[in-house]
C-alpha cells in the first residue's frame, strides 16, 4: 500500500504522509514515494503550491529505526531513499512548499519541517531534537535547521534533547506559526491564498535568491540581483502584473 497520498485542486497539491502505523517515519518506502510525488509536482505546470501534511497523530517521527535495527544501513547518497535528496528538493524547487503540521514532529521530522518554505502547526503539537537520547546526533538535519535557528536556541534544543510545544518551535524560528487546531486549515488557506496571488515565475526567482544571496559576497549579490531584477522587469509576468495593478484588477495568474 502507498504511504504517501496526493490530491490536486485549484493549483494546490496536497501531499499527505499516510503511514500511520510507523508514525510517518522516514522509511525507504516513504522517502521514495514522497520524492517521486515532489518530482512530479515540480514538472507539472498546473501545480502552483504544494501543501505537506500528515494523517494520524504524528507528522514525522524521523528515521525509521526498525530499518536501522534490521541492518539496512544508511541509504546510498543521492538515491531515491536518501533524506538529503528530500531536503534539497524543497530548497531548490521553484514551487513554494507549505507545511500543515497536524501531528507531533521529532528527530528527522524536524528537518522535514525546517526544509519547508512556510510551516504552520496546531498548537498542541510537540517537537523535539531527540537524537542524543538514543545515542546519535541531529547530523544531516542540522544543515536545514541551523539556518533557521538562533545559535543559543539551537545549542539548547540539540543538546538537551527535550520535547517542546509549537509555540516554542515558532519562537526559535523552526516554524512560522502555531494556532489552535480548529484554526489550522484556515491559517494554511491564508498562506496558500497569498502564494497563489504571486506570479509563478516571480515565486521561483524569489526562492532562488533566498538560496543564493546568503552565499555571495556583497558585490556578487548586488551584481547578480541587479541582473535578476532587470530580467524580471522585462518579462511577461511583470508586464501583466504592472498592468493589472494600474488597471485595478487581479493579474491573470490569480485564481
Amino acid at each position: 500500500m502507498a504511504v504517501v497520498e496526493s490530491e490536486l485542486a485549484g493549483g494546490v497539491l496536497t501531499v499527505t504522509l499516510a503511514d500511520e502505523a510507523r508514525r510517518n517515519a522516514l522509511s525507504r518506502q516513504l522517502l521514495s514515494e514522497l520524492i517521486a510525488v515532489l518530482d512530479a509536482a515540480d514538472a507539472d505546470s498546473e501545480v502552483r503550491v504544494v501543501v505537506l501534511t500528515n494523517a494520524g497523530s504524528t507528522f514525522c517521527a524521523g528515521a525509521d529505526l526498525s530499518d536501522q535495527a534490521a541492518g539496512g544501513g544508511p541509504p546510498e547518497p543521492g538515491s531515491a531513499t536518501d533524506p538529503r535528496v528530500l531536503f534539497a528538493r524543497f530548497r531548490h524547487s521553484p514551487k513554494p512548499y507549505v507545511g500543515r503540521i497536524a501531528g507531533h514532529c521529532v528527530a528527522g521530522g524536524m528537518g522535514l519541517a525546517a526544509a519547508l518554505d512556510i510551516a504552520v502547526a496546531a498548537e498542541d503539537v510537540r517537537f523535539g531534537f531527540t537524537e542524543v537520547r538514543i545515542g546519535v546526533a541531529p547530523a544531516m538535519i542540522s544543515v536545514v535547521c541551523l539556518p533557521k535557528l538562533r545559535p543559543a536556541d539551537a545549542r539548547a534544543a540539540f543538546l538537551r534533547g527535550r520535547r517542546f510545544d509549537a509555540a516554542e518551535a515558532t519562537r526559535i524560528g523552526l516554524i512560522n506559526a502555531a494556532v489552535p487546531r480548529d484554526r489550522l486549515d484556515a491559517e494554511v488557506d491564508l498562506v496558500v491564498d497569498d502564494l497563489l496571488a504571486g506570479a509563478p515565475g516571480a515565486l521561483a526567482a524569489t526562492k532562488e535568491l533566498l538560496v543564493r544571496v546568503p552565499t555571495m559576497s556583497e558585490d556578487e549579490a548586488f551584481s547578480w540581483t541587479g541582473e535578476l531584477s532587470a530580467s524580471l522587469f522585462a518579462g511577461d509576468e511583470a508586464r501583466e502584473g504592472i498592468a493589472a495593478y494600474l488597471e485595478k484588477r487581479p493579474a491573470t495568474w490569480v485564481p
